[in-house]
């Protein structure tokens, strides 16, 4: 079973792979996550007394993507050519979706994903002051490319 998981060696050891023998390759990645929130919050994300919530989460979620290797043990270092974040309001919630691009011998996922990850708690930690009945979820890869 542990030969089938990349970051356990056959002895059931974690281990970072090695990606060295990979070619370079042009990699993208899209992930997102969703914020639920009530409608009276929503209309409130920019006026908060902390400031933008949408902005903030938004340049919260780059930071974090370029710091990916940092937080999760056995992810590589990338170079990230190209990071984006959106916080999109509507209906009951905010739409998060991270883009993150590089040129390197793995995937950019993780960054993705963590860009949509800590953008949405940023959304949280502004937001719970004024609405105690915030939800994350929805936090998934929706694309990753090379070419």
């Amino acid at each position: 079973m542990s030969g089938d998981l990349t970051h356990v060696d056959e002895s059931g050891r974690v281990h970072m792979v090695d990606v060295g023998g990979k070619p370079m390759q042009r990699r993208r990645a899209t992930a997102t996550a969703t914020v639920h929130m009530s409608t009276a919050t929503l209309g409130r994300l920019r006026e908060l007394p902390k400031g933008d919530a949408l902005a903030c989460a938004e340049v919260a979620g780059i930071m974090a993507a370029k710091r990916t290797s940092e937080l999760i043990p056995l992810c590589h270092p990338l170079p990230l050519s190209h990071v984006s974040v959106k916080a999109e309001p509507g209906g009951s919630s905010v739409e998060i979706t991270a883009v993150a691009e590089t040129t390197a011998q793995t995937g950019v996922e993780m960054e993705a994903l963590t860009a949509a990850s800590i953008a949405a708690l940023t959304l949280y930690d502004m937001v719970k002051g004024v609405d105690s009945e915030l939800i994350v979820g929805d936090i998934r890869l929706l694309e990753k490319t090379k070419s």
